[in-house]
């Protein structure tokens, strides 16, 4: 097959680098483009990055030297170029609608990581093995936007990534009410230790918008399509606390649920580990043999251990046990920048492309 090139508007960043070694060896998709603010135009991508490269694998000697583009000021020949691109660019929420917004229109797919367009109620959410139906709702975005090939989807937050899709193998039973504390590491705030000395040995009780996003998004992910937009699922309260901890990557969270129809624990070990996964033969490339995996052990799943399961597009969870004041408890993990941020964007493409809403030029 012929691969599908690939921009990334904001390459330079946390996110833009992760989705650069996702591209190295990708069997579908073949990077052209990387692209940035003004200051980085002209310039050779490893110029552009300076001693910024803050993945733990090298920099992919085949993308040294491709020469960055201005993502505002060369956006149409960008988006003529490429069969669909990458968003993951540092602007202002109005500033970031209305420039995807201009990539859609000038018939470009964009596969965005930021949270500008999460509310547009004709842009879906999509967590693959979770609501990957909600593509469909692209149909009557494109209507919106008069086009036939550009379209905008998002991707979530990436700290419900580590507990929604454990929720999601129980919805059977009616959640009537989840609390969600997460515990996230730093490269979801785009640092390291080196760049943020002050996390070391340290806890900060608070991150921006978090809590609700946490309590908002899973509503939408979990919501059904109506009237060419996307409604919010109803009659499930979600009530969230979100700490920056010291840990390089990898969210986790420590869940408590009731239901409206309890389940045993043997009930819910048995849809965690028997999940019907929606996407299951496609053939995404990046999909994870099981997505959700549950540990035995009561010191399991740990972020440095498991985090890196199945290449890091897996969800880890343990602990599950009853609780005096919810139905159960347990805990749950994944990785922030692949599952939850950069992986995911890439296996959300593969869906489009799998399921024809991308194709090549």
């Amino acid at each position: 097959m012929r691969k599908y090139k690939v921009g990334i508007l904001g390459a330079t960043g946390m996110v833009g680098q992760r989705l650069i070694t996702l591209m190295e060896n990708h069997p579908w998709f073949e990077l052209n483009t990387v692209a940035a603010s003004a200051r980085s135009a002209g310039k050779t991508y490893e110029e552009a990055l300076g001693s910024r490269w803050c993945m733990t694998s090298p920099l992919p000697a085949k993308y040294k030297d491709l020469v960055m583009r201005d993502a505002v000021a060369d956006a149409k020949k960008i988006a003529d170029e490429n069969d669909f691109v990458f968003c993951a660019v540092d602007m202002s929420k109005d500033e970031i609608r209305a420039f995807e917004e201009e990539y859609a229109k000038m018939e470009c797919p964009v596969m965005s990581n930021n949270s500008a367009h999460r509310w547009t109620p004709d842009v879906p959410m999509i967590i693959p093995e979770v609501n990957p139906d909600h593509i469909k709702v692209v149909d009557y975005q494109r209507k919106r936007l008069g086009t036939t090939r550009g379209f905008i989807s998002v991707k979530s937050n990436c700290s419900i990534q580590s507990y929604v899709p454990a929720l999601n193998a129980l919805r059977k039973y009616g959640i009537d009410k989840v609390l969600a504390c997460t515990y996230q590491a730093i490269s979801g705030a785009g640092k390291t230790f080196e760049r943020w000395p002050e996390m070391i040995d340290n806890v900060i009780p608070y991150i921006g918008g978090e809590e609700e996003k946490s309590e908002q998004e899973p509503l939408k992910v979990w919501g059904e399509i109506k009237d060419g937009v996307i409604v919010k699922a109803e009659g499930i309260a979600i009530t969230a606390q979100c700490l920056r901890v010291p840990v390089s990557d990898g969210h986790m969270a420590a869940v408590f649920a009731s239901f409206r129809n309890k389940p045993s624990l043997e009930e819910i070990r048995y849809a965690w580990d028997n999940y019907e996964n929606p996407i299951a033969g496609l053939g995404l490339p990046s999909a994870p043999k099981k997505f959700l995996n549950y540990f035995e052990e009561p010191d399991r799943p740990q972020t440095k251990l498991d985090r890196m399961l199945e290449n890091g597009m897996a969800v880890s969870i343990g602990r599950l046990r009853p609780d005096t004041q919810y139905d159960v408890k347990f805990v749950s993990l994944s990785h922030n920048t692949l599952r939850g941020a950069a992986g995911g964007n890439v296996l959300m493409a593969e869906l489009y492309c799998a399921k024809g809403y991308i194709q090549p030029k």
